[in-house]
């Protein structure tokens, strides 16, 4: 079957660093579309969302190809330094905690295409490759015992606990590259 291939023919080292390849691969979709997709589509998107919170994504639609590629290279950084700590000491607390927020990322690209009812920047490599990606990530790691599921949920405990505090900085930074204050 495809999961006895993949066991015998992927090293445990490439599991880990195919995160970082992978988010990159998927980020570049988005990367080539977000720019255009947010300036045609901005008015359906605050339609459906609710008024109290446009403010909080009014900046997000004012991005520039390059401002969402600045936010993309400092994830990637942190994504590589968390597999960085993973392969060379063994600390996977990181590495998990971001691979459950890609992981749960894949849910948000599909319930954004369902709700607009129309392609959204991210949703095909976000079922194409996150979703598999993550999925065999958590089953190997598991599988040859280095992590346990008791890992997997402090870290989905951790990644719940720190999305709220990443989505105001990246509010936060994102009215402050825009420069744009909230008007629709």
């Amino acid at each position: 079957m495809i999961l006895e291939w993949l066991d015998a023919h992927l090293q445990i080292l490439t599991v880990f660093w195919l995160f970082p390849i992978i988010f990159m691969f998927h980020d570049f979709e988005e990367m080539l579309t977000i720019e255009k997709w947010t300036k045609h589509h901005k008015e359906q998107v605050f339609k459906i969302l609710p008024e109290s919170i446009h403010k909080d994504f009014y900046s997000s639609f004012q991005m520039t190809t390059l401002q969402f590629a600045h936010d993309v290279f400092w994830i990637f950084l942190t994504i590589t330094m968390s597999t960085v700590l993973a392969v060379l000491f063994s600390f996977t607390f990181l590495f998990l905690m971001l691979l459950a927020i890609f992981f749960g990322h894949v849910f948000t690209h599909i319930g954004q295409t369902l709700i607009l009812k129309r392609y959204t920047p991210g949703v095909l490599t976000a079922i194409i490759l996150v979703f598999p990606y993550s999925s065999y990530a958590y089953y190997r790691l598991l599988s040859e015992h280095i992590i346990s599921g008791t890992e997997i949920f402090w870290s989905l405990i951790g990644a719940i606990l720190i999305l709220p505090i990443l989505f105001l900085f990246l509010v936060h930074e994102r009215n402050k590259a825009t420069k744009t204050s909230y008007r629709i």
